[in-house]
């Protein structure tokens, strides 16, 4: 039988304001000068090389690539990783759709996450209207300027909104230059503000905690931060104003921009922090592009990095420093850790809490 595809028209969605969040920004920020929390004497061994990796990669000018997900923000390191970037000790961050979502909401709402067992039992989880309209239309305008996903979005914040062409003016670029690589955002951004009813000119909305997003620190500072969103995964996929394109067309650049990153590689380091599937998988597809371009243009392969995989698990009991495990032990099927074994260079697991990690190593990058 077929299917009929479901008619996002039809879904009711409510203000942030009533709903009931469960992290407020400013009781999870962690103060970077504070001490950091343990994270066990073999760890802290780790971390310190790990601060040596960085501070030689940056000293060559390689690249030191934050990969995170969205719990880091959520567990308060937004100010932490803001000093690492003011520092210069990061050059690259990269996130999944949720680490943007939580990240926005903080910076506007003051406040982010919900019980999503009890929301989907009532139809309420994610149908957040505050939400999927500012990261849309933030990604909307910022296509008309050639910004992916995270420049976009921290753009938005960091200037309070955004400006949008009239309709009119839209209409007139598309008619004149159909074949224009803006083409499709313009049709995008004009078929929204029809549908949304906004009208051109200044949009403005202020975020009043721009110090607990992450992604607005990386736009004052200059820092790329890549967004890796998978269609369906996240919260602004449940709201009438929709739009796989522009998600997609952002993701597109940013995935570019990451691989610009690893490019950039070699003696450098990558800092894999809570991402269990967007980390590993971006990465090592990302990889496979850099070298393939490499040896097709006769050099070789990204050689020399250093990857450090921090997360709550025990990396299945298996000593990752070996390599893999054999497909009979359990442990080899921890994507986190099996994906980045096979990526090169020297992979180091830390069984460690996220921001403790963070925060851990700012304090070995400082020397205090």
């Amino acid at each position: 039988m077929p299917t009929t595809p479901l008619d996002f028209s039809k879904l009711k969605v409510f203000p942030l304001a009533q709903r009931e969040s469960l992290t407020r920004a400013e009781d999870i920020l962690i103060d970077p000068a504070r001490s950091p929390a343990d994270c066990g004497d073999r760890n802290l061994v780790i971390i310190r090389e790990c601060a040596d990796r960085i501070r030689e990669a940056r000293r060559r000018g390689k690249s030191v690539m934050l990969i995170y997900g969205a719990h880091l923000l959520r567990n308060g390191a937004a100010s932490i990783l803001g000093e690492m970037m003011r520092a210069g000790w990061l050059t690259h961050l990269a996130t999944n759709g949720a680490g943007t979502i939580h990240d926005w909401e903080y910076a506007w709402f003051g406040a982010s996450t919900e019980s999503v067992e009890r929301n989907v039992a009532t139809g309420t989880f994610g149908t957040w209207d505050e939400t999927a309209v500012n990261i849309h239309g933030a990604l909307l305008a910022g296509a008309l300027d050639g910004l992916g996903y995270g420049a976009a979005l921290g753009r938005y914040i960091v200037e309070d909104g955004t400006t949008l062409p009239s309709e009119a003016e839209l209409s007139a670029e598309i008619a004149r230059e159909p074949t224009h690589p803006l083409t499709a955002a313009r049709a995008d951004l004009l078929g929204t503000m029809r549908n949304q009813r906004w009208p051109g000119g200044r949009f403005s909305i202020a975020h009043n905690w721009k110090h607990a997003s992450i992604l607005a620190q990386a736009w004052q500072q200059g820092v790329a931060l890549t967004v890796h969103p998978g269609i369906g995964y996240d919260i602004i996929a449940n709201h009438p104003i929709f739009n796989g394109a522009a998600i997609g067309r952002a993701a597109e650049l940013d995935f570019k921009l990451f691989g610009g990153a690893v490019e950039g590689l070699d003696d450098g380091v990558v800092l894999s922090v809570g991402s269990a599937i967007m980390g590993p998988q971006v990465f090592e597809k990302s990889l496979s592009c850099v070298n393939n371009i490499r040896r097709s243009e006769g050099r070789p392969i990204v050689q020399g990095h250093a990857i450090y995989v921090v997360d709550l698990q025990d990396g299945g009991g298996w000593d990752w420093s070996q390599g893999e495990p054999p497909k009979a032990n359990p442990a080899y099927y921890l994507r986190f850790c099996k994906s980045y074994s096979r990526m090169g260079g020297a992979m180091h697991y830390l069984q460690c809490d996220n921001a403790g990690f963070v925060h851990q190593l700012l304090h070995a990058l400082r020397g205090t």
